[in-house]
Protein backbone atom coordinates (compact mmCIF):
# COMPACT_ATOMS: atom_id res chain seq x y z
CA UNK A 1 0.00 0.00 0.00
CA UNK A 2 1.04 3.50 -0.41
CA UNK A 3 1.50 5.84 2.50
CA UNK A 4 -0.89 8.23 3.80
CA UNK A 5 -0.09 11.63 4.32
CA UNK A 6 -1.85 14.39 6.21
CA UNK A 7 -2.30 17.74 4.34
CA UNK A 8 -1.57 20.63 6.78
CA UNK A 9 -0.39 24.73 6.07
CA UNK A 10 2.90 23.31 5.67
CA UNK A 11 2.90 21.68 3.07
CA UNK A 12 -0.22 22.01 1.31
CA UNK A 13 1.28 24.74 -0.96
CA UNK A 14 3.05 21.75 -2.70
CA UNK A 15 0.76 18.87 -2.29
CA UNK A 16 -2.33 18.14 -4.31
CA UNK A 17 -5.40 17.77 -3.06
CA UNK A 18 -6.63 14.74 -5.20
CA UNK A 19 -9.42 16.53 -7.08
CA UNK A 20 -9.54 18.68 -10.10
CA UNK A 21 -5.67 18.86 -10.12
CA UNK A 22 -4.85 18.26 -13.94
CA UNK A 23 -8.39 20.47 -15.12
CA UNK A 24 -6.78 23.65 -16.47
CA UNK A 25 -10.42 25.28 -16.15
CA UNK A 26 -10.80 24.79 -12.75
CA UNK A 27 -7.45 25.59 -11.72
CA UNK A 28 -9.22 28.72 -9.74
CA UNK A 29 -11.69 26.89 -8.31
CA UNK A 30 -8.49 24.21 -7.31
CA UNK A 31 -6.82 27.27 -5.34
CA UNK A 32 -10.11 28.49 -3.62
CA UNK A 33 -10.57 24.79 -2.45
CA UNK A 34 -6.83 24.84 -1.05
CA UNK A 35 -7.73 28.74 0.45
CA UNK A 36 -10.79 26.74 2.64
CA UNK A 37 -8.73 24.31 3.79
CA UNK A 38 -5.92 26.03 4.90
CA UNK A 39 -8.47 28.29 6.86
CA UNK A 40 -10.46 25.41 8.65
CA UNK A 41 -6.81 23.49 9.70
CA UNK A 42 -6.94 26.75 11.93
CA UNK A 43 -10.51 24.77 13.34
CA UNK A 44 -8.98 21.57 13.53
CA UNK A 45 -10.46 19.86 9.96
CA UNK A 46 -8.09 16.92 8.83
CA UNK A 47 -7.15 15.69 5.25
CA UNK A 48 -5.79 12.50 4.73
CA UNK A 49 -4.61 11.16 1.62
CA UNK A 50 -2.31 8.59 0.07
CA UNK A 51 1.33 9.59 -0.84
CA UNK A 52 0.07 9.05 -5.07
CA UNK A 53 -1.49 11.27 -7.42
CA UNK A 54 -4.75 9.74 -7.13
CA UNK A 55 -8.22 10.12 -5.66
CA UNK A 56 -7.91 8.08 -2.06
CA UNK A 57 -8.20 10.94 0.56
CA UNK A 58 -10.57 11.48 3.76
CA UNK A 59 -11.66 14.85 5.38
CA UNK A 60 -13.19 15.06 8.36
CA UNK A 61 -13.42 17.57 11.39
CA UNK A 62 -15.07 19.01 14.41
CA UNK A 63 -19.07 18.78 13.64
CA UNK A 64 -19.64 21.81 15.62
CA UNK A 65 -17.74 23.62 13.57
CA UNK A 66 -18.90 21.75 10.21
CA UNK A 67 -20.18 23.17 6.60
CA UNK A 68 -23.06 20.92 7.29
CA UNK A 69 -26.80 21.79 8.82
CA UNK A 70 -26.61 18.95 11.08
CA UNK A 71 -26.51 18.40 15.20
CA UNK A 72 -23.45 16.26 16.20
CA UNK A 73 -22.09 17.72 19.73
CA UNK A 74 -18.88 15.91 20.50
CA UNK A 75 -18.73 13.83 17.05
CA UNK A 76 -16.57 14.13 14.36
CA UNK A 77 -18.19 14.76 11.02
CA UNK A 78 -16.94 12.96 8.10
CA UNK A 79 -17.20 15.09 4.72
CA UNK A 80 -15.36 13.83 1.10
CA UNK A 81 -14.37 10.14 1.48
CA UNK A 82 -13.00 8.69 -2.06
CA UNK A 83 -10.98 5.65 -3.26
CA UNK A 84 -11.04 5.99 -6.35
CA UNK A 85 -9.73 3.88 -9.67
CA UNK A 86 -7.07 1.16 -9.30
CA UNK A 87 -7.11 1.98 -5.51
CA UNK A 88 -10.34 0.27 -4.79
CA UNK A 89 -10.85 -2.88 -3.16
CA UNK A 90 -7.05 -3.16 -1.65
CA UNK A 91 -8.19 -1.75 2.25
CA UNK A 92 -7.18 2.28 1.76
CA UNK A 93 -10.98 2.50 2.56
CA UNK A 94 -10.75 0.51 5.50
CA UNK A 95 -7.51 2.32 6.79
CA UNK A 96 -8.51 5.94 6.22
CA UNK A 97 -11.77 5.12 8.35
CA UNK A 98 -9.74 3.92 10.83
CA UNK A 99 -7.47 7.16 11.12
CA UNK A 100 -10.42 9.29 11.59
CA UNK A 101 -11.80 6.24 14.07
CA UNK A 102 -8.99 6.92 16.22
CA UNK A 103 -8.80 10.32 16.10
CA UNK A 104 -12.55 10.89 17.47
CA UNK A 105 -11.05 8.29 20.32
CA UNK A 106 -7.91 10.41 21.06
CA UNK A 107 -10.04 13.78 20.88
CA UNK A 108 -12.71 11.63 23.24
CA UNK A 109 -15.03 12.32 20.69
CA UNK A 110 -18.86 9.95 21.53
CA UNK A 111 -18.36 8.70 17.21
CA UNK A 112 -18.06 9.66 13.46
CA UNK A 113 -21.27 11.41 11.70
CA UNK A 114 -21.76 11.83 8.12
CA UNK A 115 -24.56 12.76 5.53
CA UNK A 116 -24.94 10.36 2.44
CA UNK A 117 -27.62 9.80 0.08
CA UNK A 118 -30.40 7.08 1.01
CA UNK A 119 -29.37 5.55 -2.14
CA UNK A 120 -25.87 6.92 -3.71
CA UNK A 121 -25.57 10.70 -4.25
CA UNK A 122 -23.26 12.17 -6.30
CA UNK A 123 -20.27 13.64 -4.83
CA UNK A 124 -21.24 11.92 -1.97
CA UNK A 125 -19.19 8.49 -0.04
CA UNK A 126 -20.78 5.16 -0.56
CA UNK A 127 -23.41 4.20 1.32
CA UNK A 128 -23.95 0.85 0.94
CA UNK A 129 -19.79 0.76 2.06
CA UNK A 130 -20.30 2.83 5.34
CA UNK A 131 -23.21 0.42 6.75
CA UNK A 132 -21.25 -2.47 6.25
CA UNK A 133 -18.37 -0.46 8.47
CA UNK A 134 -20.52 -0.38 11.04
CA UNK A 135 -22.41 3.01 10.37
CA UNK A 136 -25.91 3.07 11.19
CA UNK A 137 -28.58 4.81 9.64
CA UNK A 138 -30.19 7.58 12.18
CA UNK A 139 -32.37 9.51 10.48
CA UNK A 140 -33.68 9.90 6.57
CA UNK A 141 -34.49 13.10 4.88
CA UNK A 142 -38.10 12.42 1.94
CA UNK A 143 -35.52 14.34 -0.09
CA UNK A 144 -32.88 11.76 -0.45
CA UNK A 145 -30.42 11.99 2.46
CA UNK A 146 -29.25 10.05 5.10
CA UNK A 147 -27.44 10.97 8.37
CA UNK A 148 -25.45 8.02 9.30
CA UNK A 149 -23.71 7.51 12.53
CA UNK A 150 -20.95 5.31 14.11
CA UNK A 151 -20.87 5.56 17.72
CA UNK A 152 -17.79 5.34 19.98
CA UNK A 153 -19.56 6.12 22.91
CA UNK A 154 -22.99 3.91 22.83
CA UNK A 155 -25.10 6.15 25.24
CA UNK A 156 -24.41 9.46 23.29
CA UNK A 157 -27.24 11.53 21.57
CA UNK A 158 -27.95 10.50 17.40
CA UNK A 159 -27.00 13.45 15.40
CA UNK A 160 -29.91 14.74 13.93
CA UNK A 161 -30.44 17.10 10.55
CA UNK A 162 -31.21 20.59 11.48
CA UNK A 163 -34.69 22.23 10.47
CA UNK A 164 -33.66 24.59 7.89
CA UNK A 165 -33.64 20.40 5.65
CA UNK A 166 -36.26 19.22 6.90
CA UNK A 167 -38.55 20.14 4.17
CA UNK A 168 -36.52 19.80 1.38
CA UNK A 169 -37.60 22.84 -0.09
CA UNK A 170 -35.56 26.50 -0.65
CA UNK A 171 -37.61 30.09 0.04
CA UNK A 172 -37.22 30.65 -3.97
CA UNK A 173 -39.18 28.98 -5.89
CA UNK A 174 -39.03 30.38 -9.62
CA UNK A 175 -36.33 28.78 -12.00
CA UNK A 176 -32.93 27.47 -10.49
CA UNK A 177 -32.02 27.91 -7.18
CA UNK A 178 -28.07 26.77 -6.21
CA UNK A 179 -26.17 26.34 -3.28
CA UNK A 180 -22.29 25.59 -3.16
CA UNK A 181 -19.15 26.26 -1.41
CA UNK A 182 -15.44 25.93 -2.13
CA UNK A 183 -15.62 22.71 -0.18
CA UNK A 184 -15.03 21.16 -3.98
CA UNK A 185 -12.23 22.20 -6.12
CA UNK A 186 -14.67 21.55 -9.36
CA UNK A 187 -17.46 23.73 -8.07
CA UNK A 188 -16.97 27.54 -8.29
CA UNK A 189 -16.24 27.28 -11.79
CA UNK A 190 -19.57 25.01 -12.97
CA UNK A 191 -21.70 26.88 -10.74
CA UNK A 192 -20.42 30.13 -12.25
CA UNK A 193 -19.33 29.76 -15.62
CA UNK A 194 -21.39 26.32 -16.80
CA UNK A 195 -24.41 26.60 -15.41
CA UNK A 196 -24.69 30.11 -15.73
CA UNK A 197 -24.80 29.94 -19.58
CA UNK A 198 -27.06 26.72 -19.29
CA UNK A 199 -29.29 28.68 -17.61
CA UNK A 200 -29.41 31.75 -19.99
CA UNK A 201 -29.33 29.63 -22.84
CA UNK A 202 -32.78 27.94 -21.88
CA UNK A 203 -34.10 31.52 -20.62
CA UNK A 204 -34.78 30.12 -16.82
CA UNK A 205 -33.97 32.36 -13.59
CA UNK A 206 -30.95 31.57 -11.94
CA UNK A 207 -30.16 32.08 -8.20
CA UNK A 208 -26.70 31.34 -6.65
CA UNK A 209 -26.11 31.55 -3.63
CA UNK A 210 -22.51 30.67 -2.35
CA UNK A 211 -22.15 29.47 1.03
CA UNK A 212 -18.80 31.58 2.50
CA UNK A 213 -19.02 30.87 5.92
CA UNK A 214 -19.82 27.92 8.38
CA UNK A 215 -23.04 29.65 9.81
CA UNK A 216 -24.39 29.89 5.98
CA UNK A 217 -23.36 26.18 5.36
CA UNK A 218 -25.45 25.23 8.88
CA UNK A 219 -28.03 27.16 7.81
CA UNK A 220 -28.22 25.55 4.12
CA UNK A 221 -31.64 24.22 2.82
CA UNK A 222 -29.74 21.03 2.17
CA UNK A 223 -27.18 19.04 3.69
CA UNK A 224 -24.98 18.93 0.91
CA UNK A 225 -23.33 22.12 1.03
CA UNK A 226 -20.89 21.23 -2.03
CA UNK A 227 -23.52 21.96 -4.53
CA UNK A 228 -26.89 21.39 -4.59
CA UNK A 229 -29.79 22.58 -7.38
CA UNK A 230 -33.56 23.03 -6.71
CA UNK A 231 -36.04 23.78 -9.43
CA UNK A 232 -39.21 26.03 -8.51
CA UNK A 233 -38.44 25.26 -5.23
CA UNK A 234 -37.72 21.73 -4.60
CA UNK A 235 -34.61 20.05 -4.45
CA UNK A 236 -33.08 18.08 -7.46
CA UNK A 237 -29.58 17.16 -7.03
CA UNK A 238 -26.23 17.10 -5.93
CA UNK A 239 -24.72 15.88 -9.64
CA UNK A 240 -22.26 18.87 -10.44
CA UNK A 241 -22.42 17.58 -14.12
CA UNK A 242 -26.25 19.40 -13.91
CA UNK A 243 -24.22 22.27 -14.75
CA UNK A 244 -23.46 21.44 -18.31
CA UNK A 245 -25.35 22.00 -21.13
CA UNK A 246 -25.60 18.20 -22.16
CA UNK A 247 -26.50 16.66 -18.94
CA UNK A 248 -28.94 19.37 -17.37
CA UNK A 249 -32.03 18.52 -19.61
CA UNK A 250 -31.37 14.30 -18.49
CA UNK A 251 -31.74 15.75 -14.59
CA UNK A 252 -33.84 18.15 -14.57
CA UNK A 253 -37.35 17.48 -15.97
CA UNK A 254 -38.33 20.99 -16.84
Amino acid sequence: MEKIIKLDKTNIDTEHICCAFSDKKCKDSYELKKGWLKKEFDNGYVFQRIDARAKVFIEYGSAEKGWTPIEAPNYLLVNCFWVSGQYKGQGYGKELLKLALDDAKLQGKDGLATVVGTNKFHFMSDTKWLLKQGFETCEQLPSGFSLLVKKINAKANNPKFKESVKSGECDDKNGIVVYYSNRCPFSEYHVTTSLTETAKKRKLPLIINKLDTMEKAQLAPTPATIFSLFYNGKFVTTDLSVCLDSRFDKIVKL
